[in-house]
């Protein structure tokens, strides 16, 4: 047979965009007036500056990075790249902004300073708009204070904060941590499992600052280190894998001006270990979520800062295990109640409840089918929602009662980046194609301007819906472009299959590798089973106490569904590939399943879910010691033995997200039981950012699809 030819252009075009994703805007900040600031890259480059959107639309640019730092190299600490990855921050440059509540300043940390940026100011003034803080020393995380004042960071595990004012004195230390102890650090699991990426919240007068205290003396230290690069040291971790000790954490409260010693906010740490969210606006109390080690009750909770007593407005219980949403609790502005999302009705609902924690009214039926809630404008709540699970758009739901009403205009993939101050941004990946981030300013559409560039083709996919054991599942084919009916192609199965994410989307242009693949000599399919969200309660927790049978028996079933209903799909040599679960389902697939996988390629696999973290794992499969027999069950470790096709795993050796150590698990249980698989490793983390690395993966998971799936 002969292959197809590559289209070298295509692939080398994708890697030194990112996939497309250079150049688009990323809000980080809206100011009292409506305006938007946001960070944008080059179309081939890393480093984002800074912009302003104003609220007639028109765009300015308010900091370059070659304006703030020249050509210095940036220099980030360990704890900075590891809040980049649990974030899942590629970029450079500007990454963060903060806006005073008057909207007169901005903060930009960069290159181990603060940079302040007077709005006020003209842009003739611009250079003396901007001047520089330096912290002293290592700053992690920095934030600006809502009036404007101080800049609080942490460093060294303390909280620390410094004048804006000039010549407002050098950084103050508020606390002093005993040993083994961090402040206004979020620990490994709040940022990776739960999304929670601060670990301090000013007070809304910026008198006082609440901070997350954490003692991570139970938890196991993990070193992540680089053999590629042998001189430097070993970078440790803080990383309680599943059924290890997580880190105790609860709340302290100081005053800026005059600390002294914390005022301590706790409830029962032992029972709910997970400090999910944080919330302390002008109107509400500072409030916060907490979840129990099972992951099966949260409660939200509402502190006397003067006394640290908290009192429980909210319990939300679930057998299988409780979803906590961003952006909940949302309070009015008036601090009269707060908005709250739920799946006691077998889907999310969004309801309102009064400033004591009782239901008011449900906002929301299960058939909107809500996705997320992005804030409250006026009287309406903004939310996302689609009954659709390969759609999504933006709602305005009347807090009053009511219908609600749709305001995104495009079909395809809707939702909101950032909302404040009556503007409203959102971003549109479009069924027929392309990419926009729209600002709505008082109901006014105004473009984010992109510099990205396109791809040069446009997928054939086409999106259809086969049976599978009586539900409805989605299935995405991509066929080349220089399809040739009657002709049977080999099968390619991208595959991600786990919690929180779903691939079959109708937007058009999030296919273009997979259209790539299709040119290359094969059909592509994608399809979403039981465990992926959007679909209701049911269907999620469909993976409770095992995180394989059923998703794997639901691609199985929807490839054999769609290549019955198409006979060009060739299941006689089908390949199987994706990263992180996507990498964990396709190394079980060649292991459990040989007699429908021809090969498989694993990009940074979880192998053993004993390996991974105690606040991903235990909500889907408990504790080790109370389901002893899933975690043996779901291991790719137990059917090493079985392996009789072959296998590529991928693995960044500096992944501290799912360690290189799952992959080396693998290759020695291999080894042990006669059996071997290829290995690729990788100077790189979880994310894979550098295009070379980037290019050079596709090309090699290509050329091996291309060796294993050729006709016999």
């Amino acid at each position: 047979m002969t292959w197809p030819a590559l289209d070298a252009k295509l692939l080398a075009d994708a890697a030194a965009t990112f996939n497309w994703k250079l150049g688009h805007p990323a809000p980080v900040a809206i100011a009292p007036d409506g305006a938007v600031l946001f960070r944008r890259t080059p179309a081939r480059a890393f480093a984002s500056d800074l912009f302003e959107l104003a609220p007639d639309g028109t765009v300015r640019t308010l900091a370059t990075v070659d304006e703030l730092i020249g050509g210095a190299e940036e220099k980030l600490s360990d704890a900075e790249k590891a809040r980049r990855e649990r974030s899942r921050t590629a970029t450079r440059g500007v990454v963060d902004a903060d806006v005073s509540d008057d909207g007169s300043l901005v903060l930009v940390p960069l290159g181990g300073a603060f940079h302040l940026i007077d709005r006020t100011l003209t842009r003739d003034r611009a250079t003396a708009a901007r001047r520089v803080i330096d912290p002293g020393g290592p700053a992690f995380m920095p934030r600006l204070s809502p009036d404007g004042q101080h800049v609080a960071f942490v460093r060294d595990g303390d909280l620390w904060v410094v004048p804006t004012a000039a010549g407002g004195g050098p950084p103050r230390r508020l606390t002093h941590h005993p040993e083994g102890v961090e402040y206004g650090v979020p620990e490994h699991v709040a940022g990776e499992s739960f999304g929670r990426h601060r670990g301090y919240w000013w007070s809304p007068d910026g008198k006082a600052i609440a901070f997350q205290r954490t003692d991570l003396r139970p938890v196991e230290t993990l070193y992540v280190s680089d053999p590629r690069h042998p001189e430097k040291p070993a970078v440790p971790f803080k990383y309680p894998r599943s059924g290890t000790p997580n880190a105790v954490v609860d709340l302290g409260v100081i005053a800026v001006d005059r600390p002294g010693d914390p005022r301590w906010l706790t409830w029962d740490v032992k029972k709910y270990e997970y400090l999910v969210a944080v919330t302390w606006t002008k109107a509400s109390p500072l409030s916060a979520v907490v979840v129990n080690r099972d992951q099966t009750e949260a409660l939200l909770l509402a502190f006397d800062v003067a006394t640290g007593v908290p009192r429980t407005l909210l319990v939300e219980r679930d057998e299988a295990w409780v979803n906590v949403e961003p952006n909940v609790p949302t309070w009015l502005e008036d601090g009269s109640g707060f908005l709250w999302m739920t799946e006691r009705r077998g889907a999310w609902t969004l309801e309102l409840h009064d400033g004591n924690g009782a239901l008011v009214r449900e906002l929301t039926t299960p058939e909107l089918g809500l996705r997320g809630l992005d804030g409250i404008d006026g009287t309406d709540a903004i939310v996302d929602a689609s009954p659709d699970p390969i759609r999504r758009d933006v709602y305005r739901v009347p807090l009053a009662g009511g219908a609600p009403s749709k305001i995104s205009t495009a079909e395809g993939v809707n939702h909101v980046l950032r909302m404040k101050h009556g503007t409203i941004v959102v971003e549109t990946l479009a069924r027929t194609g392309g990419r926009r981030t729209v600002a709505l300013v008082g109901g006014a559409p105004h473009d984010l301007p992109a510099v990205a560039e396109q791809p040069s083709l446009a997928p054939t996919t086409a999106i259809e819906t086969v049976d599978v054991g009586g539900r409805a599942q989605h299935v995405a084919i991509t066929r080349p472009r220089a399809y040739v009916a009657g002709q049977r192609y080999p099968v390619l199965l991208k595959v991600y299959g786990g919690p929180h994410a779903t691939t079959v989307l109708d937007a058009r242009d999030t296919y273009v590798m997979d259209q790539w693949y299709a040119d290359a000599g094969f059909i592509v399919i994608r399809t979403d089973g039981r465990g992926t969200p959007n679909h209701g309660r049911a269907w999620e927790r469909a993976i409770l106490k095992d995180l394989i049978t059923v998703p794997l028996a639901d691609q199985v079933a929807a490839l054999q569904a769609i290549g019955a209903r198409h006979r060009e799909l060739d299941l006689g040599r089908v390949g199987v590939f994706g990263w992180s679960f996507g990498g964990y389902v396709a190394t079980l697939a060649v292991l459990m399943r040989p007699d429908v996988f021809t090969c498989a390629v694993a990009g940074a696999p979880v192998t053993d879910w004993s390996f991974y973290d105690s606040g991903y794992t235990e909500r889907y499969m408990k504790t080790p010691h109370q389901n002893p027999a899933g975690y043996q069950a779901t291991s790719a470790l137990t059917y090493a033995d079985k392996l009789a096709r072959p296998l590529l795993v991928i693995h960044g050796i500096t992944d501290d997200n799912v360690h290189f150590a799952h992959t080396l698990a693998l290759i020695e249980s291999l080894y042990v039981a006669g059996k071997r698989a290829e290995v690729i490793t990788l100077s790189a983390t979880h994310m894979v950012p550098d295009p070379r690395l980037a290019l050079a993966r596709e090309q090699v998971q290509v050329d091996f699809f291309r060796q294993h799936l050729a006709p016999k």
